[in-house]
């Protein structure tokens, strides 16, 4: 494969690599353990990390973290490689792979086993995933420096292909590279399994005859659609290429709409469609009635879109919606809560839902009394001095 005969080096990733660098380098000195990539398919977020030991001379060890879900199965598999010395008197660079896939009801307290071996790891620990900001993944995030890499723009991905086809002494232009850029919607190991593909003599034209890859629009560009157009059927498409939760998309749609609608006639039409949309989303919370998404959709999108008499030519700033901040800020309100009870849950065996309705309000009853005991517990269930300052607050 040409993604493995050309794995880039250091210098030819299209990344800033600077924080991987620096992380690796002074990791001695980091108050946080571990380092987590996170971005899109296809943006180099494993090829990293195999350049920077390469560059640095370190053992990688790497594990996938879809191979394992319990605890036992996480200290068996990566507990002696975080600890021990190399056997080949090098230093060690860690890389979990995939943390993804170490979501999923069967786990048996694996994120958390992982977050105190992260704690107590002697050397430079490396996790990749796609969203690292599931609520399952807390006790990671908090332990970790944060790194998105970003989906790998056109002006970027040409001259790493242009490098490909250089080496193969294949005949391509340059309209060629950045149409097949364009179209790999900045997976740029996607659009180098997609040159190999049309090998021998790849042109614009064999470009039509595979299959486009469905990329998500990001929000900004879907509110321009439905905000932007009257036409019906560009704004009817514009949530079927997105990555997000309609109902999140609703809260965009109504924190942007008087921002961009002037008419008050306009508004009023545009806030009829979205709460009738609003409507046929409480019948799916209480029914079930999951084929009323596509009524939630069209009303949001073509209805909101049809309900103003003319487009507005005014560039306008969309703005993240406050709702979701303020549902941002009372989740944080009870996330340390959460972690307490994530603990308890993985020492008791219990689920992390039973334990903090179960369990947590005992411990923290214990707490707030200054219970001689609660120096055992924090000792057993290693509690940070945040979840220490939620107890005894």
């Amino acid at each position: 494969m040409l993604t493995k005969k050309y794995k880039p080096s250091l210098e030819n990733i299209p990344q800033d690599m600077k924080p991987v660098i620096e992380y690796v380098t002074s990791y001695s000195k980091q108050k946080k353990k571990s380092l987590l990539i996170y971005g899109p398919t296809g943006t180099g977020k494993t090829v990293a990390v195999y350049a920077v030991a390469e560059k640095l001379g370190l053992e990688l060890v790497e594990v996938n973290a879809s191979d394992f879900r319990s605890a036992d199965e996480i200290n068996a598999k990566i507990g002696n490689a975080l600890k021990q010395q190399s056997l080949f008197s090098k230093s060690k660079l860690i890389l979990i792979d995939e943390l993804d896939g170490i979501s999923g009801n069967e786990d048996r307290g694996g994120v958390s086993a992982l977050a105190e071996l992260i704690a107590n790891a002697k050397f430079p620990v490396i996790l990749i995933a796609n969203d690292p900001f599931e609520s399952k993944f807390n006790p990671l995030r908090t332990k970790s420096i944060l790194l998105e890499f970003p989906s790998i723009p056109v002006a970027a991905m040409v001259p790493a292909l242009k490098r490909i086809v250089d080496e193969e002494k294949i005949k391509v232009d340059e309209a060629f590279l950045k149409s097949l850029a364009r179209r790999s919607g900045g997976d740029l190991r996607g659009a180098i399994i997609d040159l190999q593909t049309l090998l021998p003599v790849p042109t614009v034209k064999d470009l039509d005859s595979l299959h486009e890859r469905q990329h998500s629009d990001n929000i900004m560009q879907v509110l321009v659609k439905i905000f932007k157009s009257t036409d019906e059927n560009i704004a009817r498409s514009a949530f079927d290429t997105i990555d997000e939760d309609l109902n999140e998309c609703m809260l965009w749609v109504d924190e942007n709409l008087p921002k961009e609608y002037k008419a008050p006639a306009d508004i009023a039409r545009a806030y009829n469609w979205l709460s009738k949309a609003d409507v046929f989303q409480g019948r799916i919370r209480r029914w079930q009635h999951w084929r009323f998404l596509v009524y939630v959709s069209a009303l949001m999108s073509a209805g909101v879109a049809l309900a103003k008499d003319k487009k507005f030519p005014e560039f306008v700033q969309y703005e993240r919606t406050q709702r979701i901040l303020k549902l941002w800020m009372a989740k944080q309100k009870y996330a340390r809560r959460t972690r307490v009870g994530e603990k308890v849950g993985a020492a008791t065996h219990t689920s992390k839902r039973k334990a903090v309705h179960d369990s947590v309000p005992f411990i923290y009853a214990l707490y707030q009394k200054r219970h001689p005991s609660t120096a055992l517990i924090s000792e057993q269930l290693k509690f940070d001095e945040e979840e220490l300052e939620w107890l005894e607050k």
